[in-house]
This record gives structure tokens, sequence and C-alpha cells, in this order.
């Protein structure tokens, strides 16, 4: 895709008031902790706000998908695509604003925020403790970003 595109697009997904502040905030933190230390902080935090933001009951994984999708345009946080694999759940989750809010370099830990969000939804609609939520890749340069969700 285009840079002058991408540039564009990534300046919309977060407010000018917040986009120093954060990838300030970003920063420290990166210099305090590992990032594996992050990655946890952020799932946690993630978990944190699926807890306060529940889905309604979802029979089937469209529904599933739908319901995420609703919250996530309220908040500009893009969607997500849910799809069925052989032995597991894969999650697509396009145009979250962690590239524009924390920096592309941070991309190593704070998509573990989206982990820990669709980690606690499963669980809350009954999904098997063994089953876990994981990135499969690193977030590509559009900012679409790859989960799975299984054994």
């Amino acid at each position: 895709m285009n840079s002058a595109i991408l540039s564009h697009l990534n300046d919309r997904l977060c407010a000018h008031q917040w986009r120093d502040t954060l990838a300030a905030f970003a920063h420290e933190l990166a210099q305090d902790l590992t990032t594996q230390r992050l990655r946890q902080m952020m799932r946690r935090a993630g978990e944190r706000f699926a807890s306060g933001n529940m889905l309604p009951q979802a029979g089937t994984i469209e529904e599933l998908g739908t319901a995420a999708n609703q919250l996530w345009r309220t908040l500009d946080w893009g969607w997500v695509e849910i799809s069925e694999a052989d032995d597991h759940l894969a999650l697509t989750h396009y145009c979250a604003p962690l590239r524009a809010a924390f920096g592309a370099d941070h991309l190593t830990w704070s998509t573990g925020f989206l982990e820990g969000a669709y980690e606690l939804w499963m669980r809350q609609l009954g999904a098997d403790d063994q089953l876990h939520m994981t990135q499969q890749q690193t977030p590509s340069e559009d900012g679409t970003i790859v989960f799975r969700f299984g054994r």
C-alpha cells in the first residue's frame, strides 16, 4: 500500500492530543520493562478492558464477530474477521490504533492488548481454559494483526 495512504490512515487512528503523550509513555515504559513484561501488562489491560465491555452471548462465530465489531467500531478501533480453521479460530484485526498511539517500535508488545481482550471474551463465552489467544506474526505495515485461538 502507498506510504502516503498509510501515513494518512495512521494519522486518523489516534487523536492528536494523545499522540505525543502516549508515544512518550510507551518510550518510558520500554526503558524500564522488558518486551515480555510490557506484553503481559498490555494483555492484562486488554483483559480489564474486555471485562468492562462484555460482549453479548454469541451462538456462532459470525455473531461473535458482529458483537466485537459493534464495539470496536464505536471506539474507532477498526474491526475483526473471525474464521474457523481445523483446530483453531483465526482472528484478523484491521486498523487498530496501536501503531498510531504508541509507535511502530512498540508493536511487539502493545498488540498484547488485543490478545488479552479477545482471550477474555472467549472465556466469557465459555471457551476451555486450555485454549489461548496468540499473535501469529508481526503486524503488517497496514496494521493488520493476526491471532490464533486454540491449543
